[in-house]
């Protein structure tokens, strides 16, 4: 393991314990609400992002609601957590960076690829008017719907299928978000997105490392803008065909 590695993981064992230690002083809900302002506070507006309307967003939505029980002390950490069928929850800073980019206004309706544990969908919730979001997996379609709903989200919408093909019968979209590495654009999507809409997500055939990518639709020609780098697990079904 390299020495970097060992420094980052050293650092997420001391900030671990931190937070067991505060959360034995306190009751859990107090505990959940602090490391959730520190959250926000430190990993989202301590990076750049400004945007009043997210990061309220980002204090309200519970992200220790969408993790398993076994991983909900290291929530409001600022990395992936594994959520079941070898699938994660992006970290924070990445769920707010691909928000922030999105530029939600809140009588939009939105597409989202790869639903996972709800937790993204929740927060574009919180920002427009409706959310529809596409999961491969079954389990992970029906317990994030399930999720939703008892949390109050009735203006998200989940169902299982191959976000490869879109959510045509709601189409067009004002934003798509996709949370899950695709080798090349998806010309379904971009069918679906509306006259000056935009599209964000990882791109690149890479496992270790792909391009957070912006495209904007204008004049029938797509406008592509490179973010950062980022890792994210890949895009499966149909679009598996064309790796």
């Amino acid at each position: 393991m390299a020495m970097d590695s060992l420094i980052k993981l050293g650092c997420v064992l001391v900030a671990s314990m931190f937070l067991l230690t505060c959360a034995a002083q306190e009751g859990p809900e107090d505990f959940y609400q602090a490391a959730r302002q520190q959250m926000v506070k430190e990993d989202i507006q301590g990076r750049g992002i400004d945007d009043k309307r997210l990061l309220q967003a980002m204090l309200k939505v519970e992200r220790h609601l969408f993790v398993p029980e076994q991983y909900r002390r290291l929530a409001y950490a600022d990395r992936p957590l594994p959520i079941g069928e070898e699938q994660t929850i992006s970290q924070p800073y990445i769920v707010a960076l691909m928000t922030y980019h999105l530029h939600l206004l809140p009588d939009e309706k939105v597409l989202e690829i790869g639903t996972g544990s709800g937790y993204q969908a929740a927060v574009l919730a919180e920002l427009t008017k409706e959310v529809y979001s596409i999961e491969i997996i079954e389990s992970l379609a029906q317990t994030a719907q399930e999720r939703l709903q008892a949390l109050g989200y009735h203006n998200v919408w989940v169902k299982c299928g191959d976000g490869f093909y879109g959510w045509e019968e709601h189409a067009p979209y004002d934003a798509i978000i996709v949370t899950c590495a695709a080798p090349t654009i998806p010309e379904r999507l971009i069918e679906q997105l509306k006259e000056g809409g935009r599209m964000i997500l990882p791109l690149g055939d890479d496992p270790f490392l792909q391009a957070l990518t912006v495209l904007t639709k204008k004049g029938g020609k797509v406008n592509q803008q490179r973010i950062t780098g980022v890792v994210f697990v890949p895009m499966t079904g149909v679009i598996e065909e064309v790796r």
